[in-house]
């Protein structure tokens, strides 16, 4: 299987971590994540190999008047996901980043998306780690753009987060990446099929509600967030789908456990729900691409969200 050519802004740097030994019983992350180049060698696994991409972005965060900082995200998640042990004999590769320089979201996003496209064209499973919650649309592009998308397959999209995102604004941001979705799938003649796990109620407007109810949003409120609440509504979403495209936005989760993002949670769901989601969606054999955004080094205590965005990929990765 040939690995495609993209076009990155940064390319794979070695990763690190604890070094107890060689051979599989002691392998860890660092071990185990290869650079992508056009002849990595694919192990005999069974499981479909991945592909790591960063996206350096808090250009959509500085739009909607967040806290900067996540630019630097995708390096502080591979650096909390490195020492990690590694228990899945799943090729996974690092594609390096593609970053958004000068305040040129939009160019980012669409080479993001192209290389996301070339991968899940060429049978990778795709993580993109972004950068803002803006990382959204740069996968909507990738995704949408895919073959199995082209040809027909229903995709969903789930988002864990506490807000609905579907600002209409006259640029766009990371307020605003699912309504662009919503128009981007009515121009190709289709629906958006969009629901959201986390939802809290103070910090969306009936503005949005009143969008989401105009999309046929289907929400899970953060107060409603039991696990089987959550698994019921996940299974109820990923039986009208033929593919997801799953997106994690961090602020889902509780600030004590998640303090590194744009706009910490006063609520949250908790992490063991949305553990289980992650482990739902891999089950069910319909994961396509997802991505993980919003941290925020720079607020980061104890790189606690960075540590949750690492147990999170091995999750979805394992």
């Amino acid at each position: 299987m040939d690995f495609p050519v993209l076009s990155v802004d940064v390319q794979p740097r070695p990763w690190t971590g604890r070094y107890d030994g060689g051979g599989d019983a002691h392998r860890r992350w660092w071990q185990a994540v290869t650079p992508a180049t056009d002849n990595s060698a694919l192990s005999t696994s069974t499981q479909r190999p991945a592909v790591i991409l960063g996206f350096c972005s808090d250009e959509g965060v500085r739009r909607n008047k967040g806290r900067t900082g996540a630019a630097a995200a995708p390096a502080a998640i591979r650096t909390a996901l490195g020492p990690l042990a590694y228990h899945s004999d799943r090729h996974v590769a690092d594609a390096g980043d593609v970053a958004v320089r000068d305040g040129e979201l939009e160019a980012g996003q669409a080479r993001a998306g192209l290389a996301v496209a070339a991968l899940l064209d060429g049978g990778r499973l795709t993580v993109l780690l972004g950068g803002g919650h803006e990382t959204a649309y740069a996968s909507y592009l990738g995704v949408a753009g895919s073959r199995a998308v082209r040809d027909g397959q229903r995709l969903g999209v789930l988002n864990l987060d506490a807000h609905f995102d579907l600002r209409d604004e006259a640029a766009p941001s990371s307020g605003t990446p699912f309504l662009q979705m919503a128009r981007a799938e009515a121009a190709a003649g289709r629906e958006l099929r969009y629901a959201v796990v986390g939802i809290s109620e103070p910090n969306n407007t009936r503005a949005l509600f009143s969008t989401a109810d105009e999309l046929g949003v289907e929400y899970l409120l953060d107060e409603d967030c039991t696990a089987a609440a959550a698994e019921a509504f996940v299974a109820d979403f990923l039986s009208g789908i033929d593919v997801l495209y799953l997106t994690i936005d961090l602020d889902v989760l509780p600030a004590a456990v998640a303090p590194g993002v744009s706009a910490p949670a006063a609520y949250g769901v908790q992490l063991p729900v949305i553990s289980a989601v992650c482990r739902q969606v891999v089950a069910s054999g319909k994961l396509l691409h997802a991505d993980v955004a919003e941290l925020n080094p720079a607020f980061d205590i104890d790189n606690r969200t960075a540590r949750v965005a690492a147990r999170l990929v091995s999750i979805l990765l394992g």
